[in-house]
């Protein structure tokens, strides 16, 4: 099983693994609470009762994700292996052009 998990995550070795499994956890975590803490700040308390809330906050916390991944993989050691991840998520949604030919 790990062997399978290190080939699918294309790390290292298990500590790799699981320095990004609590990189992805912090990331997920703080991004969600960040979102909330954002918009609140904005529109205000009221805001939470709106029925553009959720909307605006899915839309809100996926760029604040990405930004937040590469720090905290950063802060983890592993920002190479964030950036890769990133750049490919940038490419697929056609944000940056991809350095192959």
């Amino acid at each position: 099983m790990k062997s399978k998990l290190i080939k699918i995550f294309r790390v290292k070795d298990f500590n790799q693994l699981i320095i990004i499994f609590i990189v992805f956890g912090i990331t997920g975590s703080l991004s969600v609470v960040l979102g909330k803490y954002v918009l609140i700040n904005i529109f205000g308390e009221s805001f939470l009762n709106n029925d553009y809330y959720w909307l605006l906050r899915l839309i809100l916390i996926f760029p604040i994700y990405q930004i937040l991944l590469i720090i905290v993989g950063a802060l983890f050691g592993q920002f190479r292996y964030f950036w890769e991840i990133e750049k490919k998520i940038l490419i697929k949604m056609k944000l940056i052009k991809s350095t192959r030919s």
